[in-house]
């Protein structure tokens, strides 16, 4: 992997995960009480041996950026390495980010810099464990020119992927562009379909070229997946490399949380009893900033007045103060009052961050009523925030005002 630089696209402005991404990037968005959606990405780099990485931001990303720098810094820059973050320059171009292709050709002088072999583009909001050194290991054993990371759907997914279709020796000879019906199907597996990822490994000799001819198509939306690869297949060796999960779970475990209810599930898998999506496992660890916060504490043990979670998970700086928590995920420095009932009174719901429920409130249980105050998928998930503001953390009003 030391040939490889990775480019991690982190700057979609994710309107899916609204209201979550009104005022921060979806990759910050928190994950699993104490992560942010990122760190899953950037911990398979890391896991991988992958040790040079750009991320490419643009839409708010204040916190992105803090969180990168605060704790990303854990690679060795003397020895080449570095985890960066690359802001829009318009070094190539007066455009803002046109598509995920033209995101990396905006970045062609930084990624030209570095003189890697190959290039491996990545996307800021999967929650996945990868090993991409397997990837590259099959790219250039089989001389591919630019290898796809694949997963198996079933059929009635397809509406939602890009899909390929692929011969028995893992070469892709065609794309459909989240078609509603397809007549593609893997190689060896009649009932499934495969699938992009996101996932592209290319040599950059190739990208680089590929990439200018893009850019001076007017009519390419500039986009990888809809533009560059399907005009590839003809002129070039392009593969699938059919993903393997390091989850160590008897199913395959791939999502993407870009819509709420897709966020809301895959939280709700690492807080189950065998959790679908492992945090405990030492051999493949999810890496993160942490805030020195004091333990997690539960007082009163009282008739209706007991501090407790059940099949919950609770994160470090929470006081649960005479409240019971089923089933639910508690970030950082968060405090449950006394007779609150988390899953009762307040279920299907996801509380952002600097959020105060005054007691006595219910979510959850009305949808109509819901939505005059919060923001309600289509689904009956209620997503609550606190009120707009000018600054990313709350202010009083005094500092408006001075003596």
């Amino acid at each position: 992997m030391k040939d490889t630089l990775g480019v991690l696209l982190a700057g979609g402005a994710g309107e899916r995960l609204y209201p979550l991404t009104r005022d921060r990037a979806k990759p910050a968005v928190t994950f699993g009480g104490i992560y942010r959606i990122i760190d899953v990405t950037l911990s398979n780099c890391v896991n991988s041996d992958l040790r040079r990485v750009y991320i490419l931001t643009q839409y708010k990303a204040l916190s992105l950026n803090r969180h990168i720098r605060e704790g990303w810094n854990i690679v060795a820059r003397e020895m080449g390495e570095f985890v960066e973050v690359l802001p829009p320059m318009k070094r190539v171009s007066d455009q803002w980010y046109q598509g995920t292709a033209d995101a990396v050709y905006q970045n062609i002088y930084s990624i030209g810099s570095e003189q890697p072999r190959h290039v491996l583009i990545l996307s800021g909001d999967h929650i996945y464990k990868m090993n991409y050194g397997l990837m590259l290991k099959q790219h250039n054993q089989s001389g591919a020119d630019v290898t796809l990371g694949t997963i198996q759907i079933n059929p009635d997914e397809t509406y939602r992927f890009g899909v390929i279709e692929v011969d028995p020796d893992n070469r892709v000879t065609g794309f459909e562009e989240k078609p509603t019906v397809t007549r593609l199907r893997a190689p060896g597996n009649p009932d499934k379909v495969p699938a992009s990822m996101g996932i592209y490994l290319f040599n950059t000799d190739v990208l680089i070229p590929i990439l200018l001819k893009d850019a001076e198509d007017e009519s390419s939306s500039h986009d990888f997946g809809k533009d560059i690869l399907p005009k590839m297949v003809d002129d070039y060796r392009v593969y699938a490399y059919d993903f393997v999960d390091e989850n160590k779970k008897e199913a395959l475990y791939w999502r993407d949380v870009g819509t709420l209810e897709a966020y809301y599930e895959a939280n709700m898998d690492v807080v189950s009893i065998s959790p679908v999506f492992n945090l405990y496992d030492e051999a493949w660890p999810i890496r993160t900033h942490q805030r020195q916060y004091p333990p997690a504490k539960f007082v009163f043990e009282e008739p209706g007045r007991t501090g407790q979670a059940l099949d919950s998970i609770v994160s470090a700086g929470c006081i649960v103060s005479g409240g019971t928590c089923r089933y639910s995920l508690l970030s950082p420095d968060v405090r449950v009052n006394s007779y609150t009932e988390v899953d009762c009174r307040i279920r299907r719901a996801i509380i952002d961050r600097d959020v105060h429920i005054p007691e006595g409130t219910t979510i959850g249980f009305d949808p109509e009523s819901d939505r005059q105050k919060y923001f309600v998928t289509d689904t009956g998930i209620t997503v609550v925030t606190r009120d707009y503001s000018l600054f990313e953390n709350p202010v009083t009003v005094d500092y408006f005002t001075s003596e």
